[in-house]
């Protein structure tokens, strides 16, 4: 079973003079942020804007306020079949990883992979497969099966030699929260974290990602206006020291202020009971560039081609291989 594909990951640095290489998915976020006239600016603001953060969250020992800087690197998996012919590779997902310099000791710190998360497989399943199984107007049908593929690659990925060679700790993938959902604060506050929320019901996003073998628990940062979504493996809390906590939070909501500005660029911060809006008005733009519509558009045609490149020439080993995969024990 396991020789029937194997991963193989690339890595590029995300700097301002990132560009998109031919195989990089086009709807990647940080893709997106690096097209156009203004692709240099765009980046050059929103790696400032990581930096200010992570030093404002880094206090410790750092009276000017200039002490971190961060390094990402995306990360690329391919997806290699053990057969010949055509299709035998695809991009199954993109990720960025952190290092921390501290300018102070020269130091340079192991963050946390996984921010930033996309698939072209997701993009499948959200765009092609949840679309069609929409039969009955005003009822809205998730299959049984939604999602079990990609989670089980994406498990099978991080149990892989490619994976562990490469990195010492498991991913947290770090987002958005939901519209479709109200969040309450439960009392809970973590130094670095912040103020902890509960949603009210998972979200479908909360269950795809828990196929992925991840669990979800949302957090407000101190100067944050609005709770993150953390995806994760083991223990949040434990499991990671307070500078590469701080480090996905700095990179993330950067990245949300960009995209969603209208939640986590609010003029207000999200109350006791929390309802995320991208109505808003009262909020501020980054000035960075980003084009959410066609973001929007472009999920749809590369969830098309994971339909023709990926799941429709290698659904019998796909399917076969499904079958008998079992979910790690941890």
């Amino acid at each position: 079973m396991a020789n029937e594909f194997t991963f193989r990951i690339t890595t590029a640095r995300f700097d301002e003079d990132y560009s998109p290489s031919e195989s990089s998915r086009i709807t990647t976020n940080f893709a997106n942020l690096a097209r156009g006239e203004h692709r240099r600016e765009n980046l050059r603001s929103a790696l400032a804007m990581i930096d200010g953060r992570l030093n404002d969250l880094a206090r410790t020992d750092n009276p000017n306020g200039d002490r971190y800087a961060a390094e990402l690197d995306i990360v690329s998996v391919q997806l290699q079949f053990a057969a010949g012919g055509d299709d035998r590779e695809f991009p199954l997902l993109e990720v960025l990883d952190i290092h921390i310099v501290d300018r102070l000791t020269g130091e340079r710190h192991q963050g946390i992979v996984g921010n930033n998360f996309s698939s072209y497989l997701r993009d499948y399943d959200f765009s092609i497969v949840l679309p069609s199984a929409q039969q009955t107007p005003g009822e809205f049908t998730v299959p049984d099966d939604f999602g079990d593929l990609h989670g089980k690659l994406f498990q099978h990925f991080l149990e892989s030699d490619a994976y562990r060679e490469r990195f010492p700790q498991p991913p947290v993938v770090c987002i958005s929260v939901s519209t479709s959902r109200t969040y309450r604060r439960n009392g809970n506050r973590h130094a670095v974290l912040g103020v902890e929320y509960e949603q009210d019901a998972y979200s479908l996003t909360d269950e795809y990602f828990a196929k992925m073998g991840l669990q979800v628990r949302y957090f407000m940062p101190r100067g944050s206006v609005a709770p993150l979504a953390f995806y994760f493996r083991g223990d949040l809390l434990s499991d990671y020291t307070d500078l590469q906590l701080i480090g996905t939070i700095s990179t993330m909501e950067t990245f949300q202020k960009i995209y969603r500005p209208e939640i986590y660029n609010a003029a207000e911060p999200a109350s006791e009971v929390y309802r995320p809006s991208l109505e808003r008005v009262d909020f501020a733009r980054t000035g960075i560039t980003y084009d959410r519509v066609e973001r929007s558009q472009l999920a749809a045609t590369q969830g098309k081609y994971a339909e023709e490149h990926f799941v429709t020439p290698h659904r019998q080993v796909l399917s076969r291989w499904a079958a008998r995969y079992s979910t790690p024990v941890r």
